[in-house]
């Protein structure tokens, strides 16, 4: 059962992540951390809404709470008022791997030789099943069914040979999409994927460390931006400073495309590119590539404006509000059949019918999933008295699942894999058009750094094919050089896949 939240027909928001360093337990921001964290991961909210965590670290112990539903839900001023100490880390979470139950809410906690570690995940492993049943083998007992847990235990179990190392081994077995905060008894730790796939910063307010799945957070909290947190980079914070470790192999990042498309909040930046700035440019480039005689031009709310106003510019056409949102449209508001599902697109989005009627209208939307929305939106703006409806699409047709954190479905069930005529006539538009893959790189500054893994089929890291698992399903031992399979063992990656329906 899905709710109104879920039916617009989008790839949905991964997670995000939150942590912060005091290094002075003198400081007056101890007695509020919670608080901090609170307000860092209140700004992420746009990344997940299902469920919240913080754990807090205090007097050599750390302290949790999690709960189902929105930050603002989670938290109650006598529960912030308690979480007091020099480190924390928050977590806000969208399910794509693991199902959405409070066991699955983050960040989780374990006990090592170290004392109790927290873990709070944005991504997907590719490897997660394979490492789970090499692990299991070895006796480990799983209390969730997320892949943040495999990551967790890997740490737990390599911690006798002193965390920098357990970190580093297991950045070597995992493979997919990560960007972590950890939180032991005594530092705070930020990790990212070799490919940098999920955005990652770090900031500073006043003698804090601040870490985030966004700038906007940093912002929210009054920190200013220090740097991004680099592809393969482990960065510990305690005490004694900060300490930067890497991978021995080099990397490449490849930093998600959509993380600008639609994932990100517009005043945010993600490695040093302003994501209104991306927007802007790429409703630009849709002009030029795609321009259409229109009257005026509007956005689908919320990732839509942004490109609509670029759109706009470029055409020298007005932009207006033609679709006005109903904020106050929450999660528990469940429609119990896929018919009253897709009527209640009309409760959450609403014609503004003096900018509608008689006219031609250009509408831009971030993306097209699976189409149903789409459609519904248009059969809106025509009931409302729109003369002729153009949609236009801010970026490449989505055309593959992604593993990396993003939930889409099948591909089978993607608008993209059809042909354009076909999704025209579907939504019943009088025109459609996306934006060209080279013009999504122009917008993005032209670099080819980027993952497009679901625009192209060719994706930075590939998951392991079935067939393959047979090899690696042998027993988890423990060796010399620390809790790892050997070499032999260890996932491959494969050749880029294309086309894998069933993903």
């Amino acid at each position: 059962m899905k709710d109104v939240h879920d039916l617009s027909d989008r790839m949905h928001e991964e997670c995000g992540v939150f942590g912060a360093f005091i290094p002075d337990a003198s400081d007056p921001v101890t007695q509020a951390i919670g608080r901090l964290v609170y307000y860092g991961i209140y700004s992420l909210q746009h990344r997940g809404q299902e469920s919240a965590g913080i754990v807090v670290s205090s007097g050599g112990s750390l302290k949790q709470h999690r709960g189902m539903g929105l930050v603002s839900e989670v938290f109650s001023d006598q529960l912030l008022d308690g979480m007091r100490g020099r480190a924390a880390i928050g977590h806000v979470r969208y399910s794509t791997a693991g199902s959405s139950n409070i066991a699955n809410a983050q960040p989780l906690m374990a006990q090592s030789r170290l004392g109790e570690i927290a873990i709070g995940h944005n991504g997907n492993l590719v490897n997660a099943p394979v490492i789970r049943d090499l692990l299991e083998d070895a006796g480990v007992m799983f209390q969730t069914s997320s892949d943040s847990e495999v990551i967790l235990n890997l740490i737990a179990r390599g911690a006798r040979y002193g965390m920098r190392k357990a970190l580093l081994d297991a950045m070597r077995a995992i493979q997919g999409a990560f960007s972590l905060v950890v939180l032991t008894e005594d530092s705070l730790i930020a990790v990212r994927d070799p490919k940098g796939i999920r955005p990652l910063c770090l900031g500073t307010l006043g003698g804090a460390t601040i870490v985030a799945s966004e700038s906007c957070a940093l912002d929210a909290v009054g920190a200013e931006y220090l740097r991004d947190v680099e592809p393969g980079e482990i960065v510990i914070v305690n005490a004694q400073g900060l300490e930067s470790l890497k991978q021995h192999e080099q990397t490449e990042q490849q930093v998600c495309s959509f993380e600008y498309i639609y994932f990100s909040r517009p005043d945010s930046e993600v490695d040093q590119v302003s994501v209104y700035a991306a927007r802007m440019e790429a409703g630009r480039i849709l002009h030029r590539e795609s321009p259409v005689e229109a009257d005026v031009v509007s956005g689908v709310p919320e990732s839509g404006i942004v490109a609509a106003h670029g759109f706009a510019e470029a055409a020298g056409v007005p932009f207006a509000m033609t679709l006005i949102k109903n904020k106050y449209v929450g999660r528990s508001f469940i429609a119990p059949t896929q018919e009253l599902r897709e009527r209640a697109v009309s409760v959450k989005l609403n014609v503004l019918r003096a900018n509608v009627k008689g006219k031609r209208v250009v509408l831009v939307d971030d993306s097209i999933v699976r189409g149903t929305t789409m459609r519904r939106l248009v059969t809106m703006l025509r009931r409302a008295g729109a003369r002729e409806v153009h949609i236009r699409i801010a970026s490449p047709p989505v055309q593959y699942p992604c593993y990396f954190g993003m939930d889409y479905p099948s591909r089978a069930e993607l608008a993209g894999a059809r042909s354009l005529e076909e999704v025209r006539n579907m939504i019943g538009a009088d025109t459609l058009a996306h934006l060209s893959l080279g013009g999504l790189h122009r917008s993005l500054g032209g670099s080819g750094r980027y993952c497009t893994g679901c625009l192209t089929g060719v994706y930075p890291v590939a998951a392991p094919m079935e067939q393959e698992k047979n090899q690696l399903e042998i027993p988890f031992e423990e060796t010399a050089d620390g809790a790892l399979p050997p070499a032999a063992a260890r996932t491959e990656v494969p050749q880029a896949i294309r086309d894998r329906d069933n993903l």
